[in-house]
């Protein structure tokens, strides 16, 4: 093995560190309105639960599906400040981290990424992720409206190290991987997932276990322009697999307070000692060009593009 049970990789999270993730209906293409819901919900997670962190939604300024071609939609929205500042400005009042959702206007003109930003206690905009693997209907091969992001940032902050992964991207676990092995100690999977509650669950609950870390999944919910509805359902979840918080799916706010020190056991509400760590564990000698080789299922989708 390459290393003791007792290293450290990771800078640890805050002693004492109380997460949130919020889930609302958005009015859709309703910037401001749902900008307002935002804000309140910081205001609620901050004064009802202490939280120091809080993740919304995928695309939750405006709901995943805009129902507009990637130019209109490109014009149509506003600059990313516009978007951000109130936000900011609430963060740095409450000395409150959160991970905003929202479509962003690229530098050149009908590029639209599908973006999450972590602002920290500050009111500081860290910086930000774009989705890398976007859903078939966002593509624009496919008459959708998003491009994609090649960046993989980990954000550190005072609450811990936090890498961000949106929706889709959760179904692959090489994005995960990527932000543990950078030394995220919280993953943040904004999402507005409309396939099954076993898939949601499932992919949330691995990409925590495979790299031993805290995940916040947070579910869409209500409907967007184009009419699709969303469960919600949102959770948060253990470096060991346990789920500290689940939301319904309705508009909620679900928080949990994270053990600076989650792996010491095997199993929640077991006293077997945990003698493995998945990233230590690895046997990278043994890892071979194939994975990154560009490949297909045997079993054909619906439609393939």
């Amino acid at each position: 093995m390459s290393r003791t049970l007792t290293s450290r990789k990771r800078p640890p999270i805050a002693k004492r560190l109380v997460v949130a993730g919020a889930q609302f209906a958005v009015v859709a293409n309703d910037i401001p309105a749902n900008l307002e819901r935002c804000v309140h919900f910081l205001r609620r997670a901050s004064k009802e639960a202490g939280a120091k962190l809080v993740v919304f939604p995928e695309s939750i300024t405006t709901g995943y599906n805009p129902a507009m071609a990637a130019e209109d939609f490109y014009e149509w929205l506003p600059p990313t400040q516009d978007m951000l500042l109130p936000i900011q400005r609430v963060c740095k009042e409450l000395k409150i981290h959160c991970v905003l959702p929202t479509y962003e206007r690229g530098s050149r003109r009908g590029v639209v990424y599908n973006s999450a930003f972590m602002i920290d206690s500050r009111g500081k905009c860290l910086g930000v992720y774009r989705k890398t693997h976007l859903f078939p209907t966002e593509r624009l091969e496919n008459d959708g409206w998003a491009t994609p992001g090649r960046h993989y940032p980990v954000f550190k902050t005072e609450i811990g190290t936090i890498g961000i992964h949106i929706c889709y991207d959760g179904d692959f676990p090489e994005v995960s991987r990527i932000l543990g092995v950078k030394g995220a100690t919280i993953l943040c999977r904004p999402t507005a997932l409309m396939r099954s509650f076993e898939i949601w669950e499932g992919t949330t609950k691995m990409r925590a276990y495979e790299n031993h870390v805290y995940h916040i999944g947070v579910n869409a919910v209500g409907t967007d322009a184009a009419q699709t509805a969303y469960f919600g359902h949102s959770m948060i979840v253990s470096p060991i697999a346990e789920t500290l918080a689940l939301a319904r799916a309705v508009d909620d706010l679900i928080y949990a307070e994270l053990d600076p020190d989650p792996i010491r056991r095997i199993s929640y509400g077991s006293d077997a000692p945990m003698l493995f760590e998945h990233l230590a564990d690895r046997n990278v000698k043994s890892y071979t060009r194939e994975l990154t080789t560009a490949a297909m299922s045997p079993f054909t989708p619906t439609v393939q593009k």
